[in-house]
């Protein structure tokens, strides 16, 4: 009896603590005492914030490790955060926590894949001493996530200069031209831009490449602001917009094909249209992989031939990219619907007061970026710059720059300084209005032909009814000049992506003729969109190829006005006057002034520009002080004809004149405007 006693008093014990060890194990399993605050994602950063929960009774101290190192985490209450190093790739990290010396709990293991690839970053100082230009690479930083020392420094001077350039070592010690950190360079007597690529190369092979530019001028050289500076090649340029879908079914391949066509018209540059990943049924705005060519358009290998076929031939190529959003079906938007503040996406949108993802008018598939959250800085960098070097992009169309303005005005300086680090030769084009000179002091070279009201065309009142009306377009044109601080440049277009039935739909092919001499021969960078020059007619967002007949006859038109503008140096000028006539209500007129150094030469080249927009013969009565007009003969550049200059000009309905004195010889200019 005693010993069944005993014997029941111990299965009574050892139920007692079975049932206590279980209740303990089942308080933990559901409360661990230490726990990551999500299972980890993309990273785009090597120095990554590591957050989670940690039972400040079990845990005295949390040691977060990983590949790169291990980290004590401060703890606040039962909080406790960790700035984690890690390396390119895949990183397991976890977190430990120890009392008293010995090993509490660990959590789970997280996993981040670094996106960015670790490489050193090479930097350029330029400095002018008398003749001389001296380039040091002294700045250059080792790479973030395993800093070795750089070794080597490569110099060439890039292909396009306008004279040879002879880069000198600067070390005794070193024979070698072009291998050492600092290179002199005897400043050549041609005057123009001088650009120059440093390669540099550290311990374990990785490396990275800048590029300078300086100038001659006047045959002494000079060192440029890179902030403000913009490429001579953007003068003279002509833009080419470029939809993938209005050129065929075959993407790349069928935009290379018609390259001859649109290199044969003079254009310098294309534009091509998102081209980055989105829905196969999106035009291409709602993007769900920077860093990926649209498949419908083909792959990346075939992306690089239209680019090197358009460089070929003297074209440029920009990209339309789209910083401001992510699309609502982009995996980090999925990723951080389905689990909230689990997700490490959840703080990549801006948020409403309610937590929900923000957006634009009627975009709610389109969410807005948090500029305010690091990684999304550094992910857009990287998504830029991956085109630039990898595919050799000549510049960027920036979609909704303005979004970004309002929300991080600070992110368009710092991402100018990185591109044009890596390439000053590049064109940035804000989707903003040329009106806020904002634009032009924090990044861009060129903005929108906008009024101040967000969105709309300058030109709108203008030609929002069947007949124009010249008193907007002369105010149009007097706000776009009159407020562009130097050397801002304003995008000029009768037709985009965003400006509803094309021209010619609503205004005829007669009116289209005129207002297309009008556009290629005001100040600005001029944009030929997506078959202009054939008359297309469709819907902005139609993804129906265009018939390239040309119905109308306008592609020489176009092509005698492109040349005119490339060889006539007053029509890219940033100089016009508008001059009164006593037609003002059908006939625009201008004075184009070329400009020999910064301003206006007394004796310089001047075109006066007549157009009637009118459906009727008008008889112009011009001021008698017209120079252009008193020689008694007067040459019109677009016809090669001489007439008489009288202060009384027949003008034909429709007609375009661009006159000028046959006294003003014309000088081509001599410097490519292409590559």
């Amino acid at each position: 009896m005693q010993m069944r006693r005993v014997r029941n008093l111990l299965v009574a014990l050892w139920l007692t603590t079975w049932w206590a060890f279980a209740s303990v194990s089942a308080s933990h399993a559901a409360s661990a005492p230490i726990e990551l605050d999500t299972s980890g994602g993309d990273a785009w950063t090597f120095d990554k914030l590591i957050t989670g929960r940690v039972s400040p009774s079990a845990c005295a101290e949390v040691m977060v490790e990983g590949p790169a190192g291990s980290v004590r985490a401060a703890i606040v209450n039962d909080r406790f955060t960790a700035s984690t190093p890690l390396l390119e790739g895949e990183n397991a990290i976890s977190a430990r926590c120890t009392r008293d010396g010995r090993e509490v709990a660990r959590s789970t293991t997280q996993r981040w894949r670094t996106r960015i690839e670790d490489r050193p970053r090479a930097l350029i100082r330029t400095r002018v001493t008398d003749k001389n230009v001296v380039l040091d690479a002294g700045g250059s930083q080792m790479a973030e996530g395993v800093p070795v020392p750089i070794e080597r420094y490569e110099w060439q001077a890039r292909r396009g200069n306008a004279a040879p350039l002879v880069l000198t070592s600067q070390s005794l010690l070193d024979t070698t031209p072009a291998s050492t950190r600092a290179i002199e360079i005897r400043a050549p007597d041609v005057d123009g831009e001088y650009y120059v690529t440093l390669r540099v190369i550290d311990a374990l092979g990785r490396d990275d490449v800048s590029t300078t530019v300086f100038e001659v001028v006047d045959g002494s050289p000079r060192e440029i602001d890179p902030e403000r500076h913009h490429p001579k090649w953007i003068d003279r340029s002509v833009l080419y917009g470029v939809a993938p879908f209005a050129f065929g079914q075959n993407g790349y391949d069928d935009i290379r094909k018609r390259l001859p066509e649109i290199a044969a018209l003079g254009v310098t540059a294309i534009w091509l249209s998102p081209i980055t990943g989105a829905p196969s049924e999106d035009f291409g705005y709602a993007v769900t992989d920077h860093f990926q060519s649209r498949a419908e358009f083909g792959t990346a290998l075939q992306l690089k031939a239209l680019i090197a076929a358009a460089h070929a031939r003297g074209l440029r190529v920009l990209m339309d990219f789209v910083p401001n959003h992510l699309a609502a079906v982009h995996s980090y938007h999925v990723h951080a619907e389905d689990h909230g503040r689990k997700s490490p996406y959840f703080g990549w949108f801006e948020r409403d007061v309610e937590g929900e993802a923000t957006h634009y008018f009627d975009w709610p598939h389109l969410k807005n970026l948090e500029y305010d959250h690091p990684e999304v800085q550094r992910y857009m960098l990287e998504a830029f710059s991956y085109w630039v070097r990898e595919f050799d992009i000549d510049g960027f169309r920036v979609d909704v720059s303005w979004g970004v303005r309002e929300r991080a005005p600070e992110f368009w300086p710092r991402w100018r300084e990185e591109l044009k680090r890596i390439d000053p030769d590049l064109l940035l084009i804000a989707e903003a209005s040329a009106r806020d000179v904002y634009y032009f002091q924090h990044g861009f070279d060129v903005a929108y032909d906008w009024t101040e009201k967000l969105g709309e065309w300058a030109w709108h009142d203008a030609f929002s009814g069947k007949a124009p009306n010249l008193d907007a377009l002369q105010h149009a044109l007097r706000a776009s000049t009159d407020k562009l601080p130097e050397p801002g440049i304003v995008l000029r277009f009768l037709n985009n992506n965003d400006t509803g039935a094309r021209f010619i739909t609503r205004h005829g092919a007669a009116r289209t003729r005129v207002a297309a001499t009008m556009l290629l021969t005001l100040p600005g960078l001029p944009l030929v969109y997506n078959g202009d020059e054939v008359g297309a007619e469709f819907l902005p967002y139609d993804e129906t190829p265009i018939s390239w007949a040309d119905r109308h006859l306008l592609t020489p038109f176009y092509q005698r006005l492109i040349e005119l503008r490339k060889q006539v140096p007053a029509l890219t000028s940033p100089d016009i006057e508008l001059i009164p006539t006593n037609h003002d209500d059908a006939v625009l007129a201008y004075i184009r002034t070329a400009r020999t150094t910064n301003t206006p030469a007394p004796d310089a080249q001047q075109v006066l520009v007549l157009l009637n927009f009118s459906d009727r013969s008008i008889d112009l009565r011009l001021p008698s002080a017209n120079t252009i007009l008193k020689g008694g003969t007067a040459h019109d550049l677009l016809t090669g004809q001489d007439i008489p200059a009288t202060d009384l000009l027949h003008l034909k309905p429709f007609a375009a004149r661009l006159l000028t004195s046959p006294n003003d010889l014309l000088h081509p200019n001599s410097s490519p405007a292409g590559r």
